[in-house]
């Protein structure tokens, strides 16, 4: 037997039906479309209804991608959601998506990395399934950033939105092809010596509160450019590749100058590089789902096709997947 790969079977997403515009929050704060385009490249983004829980949106994500996939979610044994907005404290929303799609085999957890976490979750979902303790995995990015928004800080509240998306992985075993597929490599990073550039100001061993995200923006930006470039570059260096061999590259979506200021420093192609924070805003966690979903029903993405995925969140965490589609 070869090496054994997380090989990506399919992927789903799902996003709330209410679309909240620019104009939109323009009645609500004082700002303008203009304002939050020219800053973000953010148009609109969408928003969780009152009974709309993350779980909901994670579910119907996760369902999508086993459809598509055609797999039975009794066989699934590993659900894992990045989720910095679960619907309780505890237990972890994946477990309810479990229950939710019917998997009654295996383990569910979330995974707490903010807006990196869907790369940690696929990164640990990975490590499973290479290790032989488990054979096919569902990895989701939920989140309904609008419940932990302050709608008075026009700083924060213009940037973020409510989504989910989520991957299927499959253990396969790769016979000495030239150009395996599936998940070729993962780097995990996280500085907690920025702790307090990017955080809530709440939680229950704290404030007894949920709390509000607040954000230093020009230090995050500052250190996201350098931080993600540099992970992506040792990614490239560890597997051989060059930036311009890569197939396409799926972002994290949090502002339009980060992602163009990581193209230039690398030397990336901008028509390579996926961008739905137009439509989405920045969903954290579902960000990089949500875009792989859009790029794959774009026809974007062929078999054979080298994706990089990176996300920077605060911590700060930050990370890089490489996979072969």
């Amino acid at each position: 037997m070869g090496t054994i790969r997380s090989i990506i079977r399919s992927v789903g997403a799902h996003l709330p039906k209410r679309i909240m515009t620019n104009d939109d929050i323009s009645k609500i704060v004082d700002t303008t479309d203009q304002w939050i385009t020219e800053r973000t490249g953010i148009k609109q983004r969408h928003i969780a209804a009152d009974d709309e829980l993350t779980s909901d949106l994670g579910t119907a994500a996760a369902h999508q991608a086993l459809v598509r996939a055609g797999i039975d979610p009794v066989d699934i044994d590993l659900v894992v959601c990045a989720t910095s907005t679960p619907d309780r404290t505890f237990p972890a929303t994946a477990v309810k998506i479990q229950a939710e799609l019917g998997v009654t085999k295996g383990a569910a957890f979330d995974v707490q990395a903010v807006c990196s976490g869907f790369v940690y979750a696929l990164t640990i979902a990975d490590n499973f399934l290479k290790t032989g303790q488990s054979k096919r995995a569902v990895v989701i990015g939920a989140e309904t950033f609008s419940r932990i928004l302050d709608w008075e800080d026009r700083g924060t509240c213009v940037l973020f939105g409510d989504g989910a998306g989520a991957v299927v992985l499959e253990a396969q075993p790769q016979k000495g092809e030239a150009n395996p597929r599936g998940i070729l490599s993962t780097r995990l990073r996280s500085d907690g010596r920025f702790y307090d550039m990017l955080y809530v100001d709440g939680g229950p061993g704290s404030t007894k509160t949920v709390g509000h995200l607040r954000m230093n923006g020009r230090e995050v930006f500052r250190h996201a450019v350098q931080k993600i470039s540099g992970v992506i570059e040792e990614t490239l260096l560890e597997t051989g590749f060059a930036a311009n061999e890569i197939s396409l590259f799926v972002p994290h979506q949090a502002n339009k100058r980060i992602l163009d200021g990581v193209a230039r420093k690398l030397g990336v192609d901008p028509n390579k590089i996926v961008v739905t924070l137009d439509r989405h805003g920045n969903t954290s966690a579902a960000s990089i789902p949500l875009a792989l979903n859009q790029a794959f029903e774009d026809h974007r993405i062929k078999e054979g096709d080298l994706i990089l995925m990176e996300a920077m969140g605060g911590g700060f965490t930050w990370g890089a997947a490489l996979v072969r589609w």
